[in-house]
């Protein structure tokens, strides 16, 4: 059983960063695919990225959040990170981390799931 545990949501104004890390137990890091969701209050969660570095691919990212954010992992502490920078109020959501044996994408998502980390962005 994986488990999943995100950080580092806050508050913050627009043009601010934020760094939000997920760290994952209960399965070889390595072999895990990870990605990003983000939800507000009335409307389904969204793709935000998806990593499946080290496993000769490149990152994909939410045309919304593409240039802004970065998805990375250090596998030596099971930990994925999401890199936030330029916010602006529209990001603000609960953020959620996912991770499956197969390449998270917008449309697929994992299996295994973070219990979310607040991020609001004030104008």
């Amino acid at each position: 059983q994986v488990h999943l545990v995100e950080s580092g949501g806050g508050s913050v104004q627009a043009g601010g960063s934020l760094l939000l890390s997920c760290t994952a137990t209960g399965r070889t890091f390595s072999s895990l695919f990870m990605g990003w969701f983000r939800q507000t209050p009335g409307k389904e969660r969204e793709f935000v990225a998806a990593g499946i570095e080290g496993h000769g691919g490149s990152s994909e990212y939410a045309e919304s959040v593409k240039g802004r954010f970065t998805i990375s992992r250090d596998i030596a502490k099971s930990t994925i990170y999401l890199h936030m920078n330029s916010l602006k109020p529209e990001d603000t959501a609960v953020y959620y981390c996912n991770g499956d044996d197969f390449i998270i994408t917008p449309i697929r998502a994992g299996t295994y799931w973070g219990q979310g980390t607040q991020v609001t962005v004030s104008s």
